[in-house]
C-alpha cells in the first residue's frame, strides 16, 4: 500500500478486481483508456488536505471502484489517518482490509482500484511514488494514482491528474536493473515514465439539480482578484524548486562523469598492462623460457560501479513538470498583459 514514510514500497491488495477486461495484456497497450471519478470522490480528496493537509505535508489515500471494459471508475475512497513515528505498532495495510471490509459489509464499493496524493508545488515525481505505484499496478494491472494539487486549485480550476507506470517502466522495475546501459535498452527516458490518462468527473441527476439550485441562490462572488496584473507568490516558488531540482542534476551529471572518467582511466590501466605482459613474453621467448601464464584481467582490474541512473531519469521528470506549471502559469499572466495593453490603447 501507499506508505507516509519516505522511500518505502507499497504492496498491492488482493481486493483489486476488473469487469470485461481487454487485451492490454497481450498488446502491451495500457490496461487504462479514461478514469471515471464521482463527485463525492473529488470532494472526501479535497476535504482531506483541507482537514489535515499543512504546507508541503502530503495527504494520501484508497481509491475504491471498479473497471468496465478500459474504463476504470472511482466511486469511493478513504484517507490514511495521520499518525507520527511514535505509533509504531499502526498496521496500514492492516488498517485498509479493515476499512474495506467495512465498506463491503454495508454494500458500498470495495474493491481497490488505486490511491491518491496530494502534491506541494506539483513536487510528485520522486522514487516513493515510483516504488508506490509499481507495487499497485504489478498487483492491480489496472491501478492508477491520483494527483492532487491544492495550490493550483486555490488559483480558481481544479488540478486532478491520473498517472499510470508504462509498460516499459514496469518491465525495468521488475527486473530492478536500473543501469545505464538497461535503461537505454529498455528506452526509458523522463518523457515515457508515466502516463496521464484522462479523467471524467460524473454526478448523478439528482447532484447536478442541486448544483443548478444553489448557483441560483449563491450570491455573485468578487472575481476581481482574477483580472489582477500583480504575479503572486506562485511563481516564484516554482523557480526556485526549478532550481534546488536543477542542482540535483548538475551534481548527478558530475557523478556519472566520474564514473566515466574512472572507466575510462582503468581502460588506458588495461592496454597498458597487457603491452608490458606482451613485451615481456617476446623477451622471454628470444631467452628460450615459457611465457607468462594467462591471467583473468577482469580480475585484475574490477569495473568501477555504474551509478543508478533512475534518480537522474526522476529529477529530469520533476524538472520537466516544474517547466509545465511555469509554461501555464506564464501563459494566463501574459494574457492578462496583452489583454490590459489593448484596453489601454483603445482608450488612448
Amino acid at each position: 500500500m501507499a506508505s507516509r514514510k519516505e522511500g518505502s514500497g507499497a504492496s498491492g491488495s488482493g481486493f483489486g478486481a476488473s469487469k470485461g477486461k481487454g487485451k492490454a495484456a497481450a498488446t502491451g497497450d495500457s490496461a487504462v483508456k479514461q478514469v471515471q471519478i464521482d463527485g463525492l470522490v473529488v470532494l472526501k480528496i479535497i476535504k482531506h488536505y483541507q482537514e489535515e493537509g499543512q504546507g508541503n505535508e502530503v495527504v494520501q489515500g484508497v481509491l475504491l471502484g471498479l473497471v468496465v471494459d478500459d474504463r476504470l471508475e472511482i466511486t469511493n475512497c478513504f484517507p490514511f489517518p495521520q499518525h507520527t513515528e511514535d505509533d509504531a505498532d499502526f498496521d496500514e495495510v492492516q488498517y485498509q482490509m479493515e476499512m474495506m471490509r467495512s465498506l463491503r459489509h454495508v454494500n458500498i464499493d470495495h474493491l481497490h482500484v488505486g490511491w491518491y496524493q496530494s502534491t506541494y508545488y506539483g513536487s510528485f515525481v520522486t522514487r516513493a511514488l515510483l516504488d508506490s505505484q509499481f507495487s499497485y499496478q504489478h498487483a492491480i494491472e489496472e491501478s492508477v494514482v491520483l494527483i492532487y494539487d491544492p495550490i493550483k486549485t486555490a488559483q480558481g480550476s481544479l488540478s486532478l491528474k491520473a498517472y499510470r507506470l508504462t509498460p516499459k517502466l514496469m518491465e525495468v522495475c521488475k527486473e530492478k536493473d536500473f543501469s545505464p546501459e538497461a535503461l537505454k535498452k529498455a528506452s526509458i527516458a523522463y518523457e515515457n515514465m508515466f502516463e496521464e490518462v484522462p479523467i471524467v468527473i460524473k454526478n448523478s441527476y439528482l447532484i447536478n439539480v442541486m448544483l443548478w439550485e444553489l448557483e441560483k441562490k449563491s450570491a455573485v462572488a468578487d472575481r476581481h482578484e482574477l483580472l489582477s496584473l500583480a504575479s503572486s507568490n506562485h511563481l516564484g516558488k516554482s523557480l526556485q524548486l526549478l532550481m534546488d531540482r536543477v542542482d540535483e542534476m548538475s551534481q548527478d551529471i558530475v557523478k556519472y562523469n566520474t564514473y566515466l572518467r574512472n572507466v575510462s582511466k582503468q581502460q588506458q590501466q588495461k592496454h597498458q598492462y597487457q603491452q608490458r605482459r606482451q613485451q615481456e613474453n617476446i623477451q622471454r621467448q628470444s631467452r628460450g623460457e615459457a611465457p607468462l601464464p594467462e591471467e583473468d584481467i577482469n580480475k585484475l582490474f574490477k569495473p568501477p560501479q555504474p551509478p543508478p541512473r533512475m534518480e537522474s531519469l526522476l529529477i529530469a521528470g520533476q524538472i520537466n513538470t516544474y517547466c509545465q506549471n511555469i509554461k501555464e502559469f506564464n501563459a494566463q499572466n501574459l494574457g492578462k498583459l496583452f489583454m490590459a495593453q489593448a484596453l489601454q490603447d483603445y482608450n488612448n
